[in-house]
Formats: structure tokens, sequence, C-alpha cells
């Protein structure tokens, strides 16, 4: 790996014993309030080292290939590059990303399930040959502009939640691979191997199981064909939380030892996304305007109204939403909820409040109903576990500024690079020292990561 990106314009705060994220926090709120308000991250990319470790102790030896699209930051990039994690990219401009880093192509599989030609053939000229298909249309797509592919065939999996239906959006059935065998052998095409993905909101670990035994029949099926099938992906769906982890382990690695052991010389991989990224990012963001509106408009609809009608029911409007950090909000439900940062006493009183982005849109809505103290315009609300998902390409609203990305380490994860051997000179020079009396100055040790 040739190391860090020349152009990267970043730096990363390398916290002593006394200084914490916290203080951190704080620190550049402080800045902003005097400079302008603006929206910001705070990134402990230590908890990238400290997830990776702990998939290294749980799930070894599947090998984690990050998926560029859920946070495609520097830091994070080259963080992970240097820890060896691969990388799964869904676009020209994610291969371009993580080719910068030095990844070498075998590290790096293009997993998007409808792709452009154009990308086709991109990644055919960058090497990258490892791709994954779901129906014969991508096949002969694939076959015309990559000679060189060896693809995964993508199965469905019965993911079933409370309230969706079967998701068969993308991965075909069993009965369709060896249809699809049949048109690769036409083709001669390189088929290596299977991948499947189980949703993280999936409850019923059972679904691992059901995936890996069709996992293996595909891999049977090849056999008859002739293709010599090397890699198993089992996808994404972690959550971060070491206890699913462990469970998820317990389920899947009985299959594994049985149907893909060792010596069968098969490769398995995994797609770990939110699991490295979700916790280690903060959003802090400022209230720009405020109302007062009737408490029966606030409430969800179903929901009995209890309260006392004199009291007020405000709603706020913040300096991010929808078109920005909380993208994800427009197609899942926001898996933090707000924190005030200014103290404020334990018995003051708590009043029904919705949180909403800039844009004056209606699906700009960040926070529908939750209970928060009266604020003011200018105070600042914290949102945990915003590193997934809300850090990649971000549209705009009034031409508004992505937000600030601080990135912090602490020594004691900065010894763990150092003992693993992966702290290189190359790394160090992106590295500065925050004592214990931060004193930061955001426009002079700070850049966004844009």
């Amino acid at each position: 790996m040739k190391g860090f990106l020349e152009d990267a314009n970043y730096s990363i705060g390398l916290l002593d014993e006394g200084a914490t994220l916290a203080d951190v926090i704080d620190n550049c709120i402080y800045e902003h309030t005097h400079t302008g308000k603006k929206a910001f991250y705070v990134g402990d990319l230590g908890k990238l080292v400290r997830n990776n470790i702990q998939w290294q102790n749980v799930m070894a030896p599947i090998k984690p290939f990050y998926p560029v699209k859920c946070n495609s930051t520097p830091g994070v990039l080259e963080i992970l590059g240097t820890l060896g994690v691969g990388f799964a990219c869904s676009s020209k401009s994610e291969m371009a990303l993580v080719q910068d880093l030095g990844i070498s192509p075998e590290n790096i599989i293009y997993t998007n399930p409808c792709k452009q030609a154009s990308q086709i053939k991109y990644a055919a000229k960058a090497g990258i040959n490892i791709m994954t298909c779901d129906n014969d249309i991508e096949l002969k797509k694939i076959s015309r502009n990559h000679p060189n592919a060896k693809l995964l065939l993508h199965i469905a999996t019965e993911d079933i939640t409370a309230g969706e239906e079967m998701n068969m959006k993308f991965g075909t059935t069993l009965k369709n691979c060896r249809h699809l065998m049949e048109c690769a052998k036409e083709l001669g095409v390189q088929i290596v191997g299977v991948k499947f993905h189980v949703s993280g909101s999936c409850k019923d670990l059972q679904t691992y199981i059901h995936a890996i035994s069709d996992a293996r029949c595909v891999f049977d099926m090849a056999e008859e064909f002739g293709f010599k099938m090397n890699m198993l992906d089992i996808g994404g769906g972690f959550t971060g939380s070491e206890l699913q982890l462990e469970e998820v382990n317990h389920v899947i690695r009985p299959l594994l030892d049985v149907y893909f052991p060792k010596e069968s010389g098969v490769n398995v991989i995994a797609e770990p996304g939110c699991y490295y990224v979700s916790s280690a990012f903060t959003l802090a963001v400022n209230v720009i305007a405020k109302k007062t509106v009737e408490y029966d408009k606030l409430l969800p609809s179903g929901v009995e109204q209890t309260r006392n009608d004199d009291e007020p029911v405000f709603t706020y409007y913040i300096n991010d939403g929808v078109y920005g950090s909380f993208a994800s909000k427009l197609s899942e439900k926001l898996n933090t909820i707000p924190e005030v940062h200014k103290k404020y006493k334990e018995d003051e009183p708590l009043f029904a409040s919705s949180l909403w982005g800039p844009s004056c849109d209606e699906l700009d809505q960040i926070v529908e109903n939750c209970l928060l103290p009266e604020l003011s315009v200018g105070d600042w609300l914290i949102f945990d576990n915003m590193g997934s998902g809300t850090l990649g390409e971000q549209s705009t609203f009034n031409d508004s500024q992505k937000p600030l990305i601080y990135y912090m380490m602490s020594f004691s994860d900065w010894d763990e690079m150092q003992d693993a051997g992966i702290a290189s000179d190359t790394l160090m020079k992106n590295f500065f020292f925050v004592p214990s009396c931060i004193q930061l100055s955001p426009e002079e040790r700070f850049s966004t990561a844009a």
C-alpha cells in the first residue's frame, strides 16, 4: 500500500489521557458559536481500530470488505485501508477513491447490482475483477465489457421483518442460478462464488442458516458446470453491537465449518459497514429558528392528547436535514435521539417538540415528536451514532456547506495501531497532539473532508 491520499486535506487530533471527545465537542461548539454556527462532526477514528480488533477476535478468519458508500470520508478510508480491510465499491468514484489509497485490486469488489457499462469498463481497466450479478441481462452486460470478470452470484434470502414482505429486490433464486450458470458457460464468464445479504433489521438469525445452506447448493451446482468456486460473501447487516456479532458468529460458525471448511479453499468474506463507522461519529447541529405550534398538529396519528392545553409546544429548525446529514431518514427510522448540549436543571420542564431541517420542505422532518427543555435560537443539539449513511456524497440546500469533520484518536488506540505494526511514518504526519487543556482552532487545525 502506497500510503495516504496525497491531496487529502485533513488532520487527526491525538488526545492525551486528560482529553475526551466530549471536551472536543465542547471546544468546537465554543469556536463555532463565535465563527458561524455551522453543523459539524467529531469522528473517533480510534473506534474503527477497536471495532476491527473486535472483528478479528470474534469473526476471524472472515475478512471484512467495507462498503464505501456507508461513509466515504478520507479519514475513515485511510484508517481502514491501513488496518488491511478490503473495500466493497458501488460506483466508479468509489473505486477511484480506494485506488488512490493504493489498495490492491484483489482487495476491491464491485457490488452494485445494476452496473453502468462505462463503469464495468472502468473496473476492467483498473483490474477490479470481482463483482456481483443476479440476472442474465447483467451477466451479458458484464461479458461484453469485462472479459476477465469473476462473478459472485447474488442469491436472495428470506429476510422477513415485522410489517415487511420478503425482500426480493436484489438477489436471484436457486432455480435461476442454474440458468445463469448455463448463460455464463456460453458467454465464457467465470463464476467464482456466491453472495447473500441479511438486513441488520432482521431479528431471525435462522435466515443465515438458510442462506448458507442455499450457498452450498449453488457451490455444488457450479461443480456440474466446471466452475471453480472459491469465495463466499455473507454480506452486511452487522449493527456494531458486540453481542449481535457474537450471536451471528454463534449461528454461522458451525455451518461454515461443515459446508465451507478451511481445507475447501473457500475464502469467506463479509461487508460490515455500519459496524465500523456508525458509533464513531457524532453530529452537532444548531437551532436556527423556533415556532410555537398547536399540540394536535404535532402528535402522530392515533396518539391520544394527554397534555395540559396551557403548555407550549415547539417546532425547532436546525442547520442540517434530510438533504444533508440526515439523508437516511428518508428511507429508515433515525437510530439516535437528540441530546441538548447546554446544561439544564434535572427538574426543568420538558415540552413536546419536533425537529426539522433548514429547507422548509415537508419531507425535511428529523424528529417527529420528542421531549426537550425549551431551547433558544443558537442552542446546540448533539446526535450520536451518525457515522453510517450520512457522510457520503450529499445534496446541498441553498448552497449550504457540508459540515466540517473533526477527526480524533486517543493515545491508547494509537498504541494499538503501533503494536499491530501498521502505524507508518506516513500515517503519523496526519496527526497532531491535543493536550488535556484543549485549545483548538478549526480554521488552523482542521478542514473539511470534502
